[in-house]
């Protein structure tokens, strides 16, 4: 019997520093609808949600074919929100798929899930990717991870790691794509917050200062997410580029 995968996209209207961007439009479609259509073409998810306390996105989504799960509006993070989504559902694999990333590749989704399916060990999976540019290993906005030889996460950071003593250190940034066993999820937010989290200011570390093992997956996929005005621009610049670079 085939593993039963639930994808949940978080979706809340209010945001500090770009209000109402899951509703901004990209190429005549909303980033919502962007993420939910290429989320669709993950083949290992079973079903797809919108998770919202809003209702101007439950409207949106639902007219682009969207299912809906309202949520409470006082959940802190995405986390619990998706946490909320899952509580009822009868998927035993929960994914986590950022509600601002109009550019998600379904293939990404695809490796994460295969990497908690395929390793009953771990509890949580998630995606790294090597970095290609030497201004992203200083900056502390780019989470850089550490992964053991047995593809477990041992250290998320802010800080470049590992220091390169050596001069031939290869570094890794973390890409905020999760898969949780749903069990796990739900007791998540119930877990102690450590001093690394609460100094990194990393949810992740959570896992770890606990005693959980996170299965880091390696992809070529590039996150980038719209946080603000200028993200999007840059994002349907990215867009027009991929679309016109498609076969006819």
């Amino acid at each position: 019997m085939p593993v039963l995968v639930l994808g949940v996209i978080p979706a809340r209207y209010a945001s500090s520093r770009f209000p109402g961007k899951p509703l901004s439009t990209l190429a005549g479609k909303s980033v919502l609808q962007h993420v939910y259509e290429r989320a669709s073409e993950a083949r290992y998810i079973s079903r797809l949600v919108i998770a919202t306390d809003d209702d101007r996105i439950a409207r949106a989504a639902r007219a682009f074919g969207a299912p809906v799960i309202m949520t409470r509006e006082d959940h802190i993070s995405g986390t619990d929100r998706v946490a909320e989504a899952a509580s009822t559902a009868e998927e035993k694999i929960v994914v986590n798929i950022q509600g601002d990333e109009p550019l998600i590749d379904p293939a990404a989704i695809d490796a994460a899930v295969l990497g908690l399916i395929n390793n009953d060990e771990s509890q949580m999976a998630t995606l790294a990717k090597r970095i290609e540019h030497p201004s992203e290993i200083d900056n502390p906005n780019v989470v850089k991870v550490v992964v053991a030889r047995n593809g477990n996460a041992i250290y998320f950071s802010r800080s470049p790691i590992p220091f390169n003593r050596s001069g031939n250190a290869a570094y890794y940034k973390h890409i905020g794509l999760y898969v949780y066993r749903r069990d796990f999820l739900l007791s998540y937010s119930s877990l102690p917050l450590g001093p690394l989290e609460q100094v990194e200011c990393l949810e992740q570390l959570r896992a770890l200062e606990n005693g959980y093992s996170i299965r880091v997956v390696e992809t070529e996929y590039e996150s980038l997410g719209v946080d603000t005005p200028e993200d999007l621009e840059r994002v349907s610049q990215l867009y027009g580029m991929a679309t016109l670079a498609k076969p006819n």
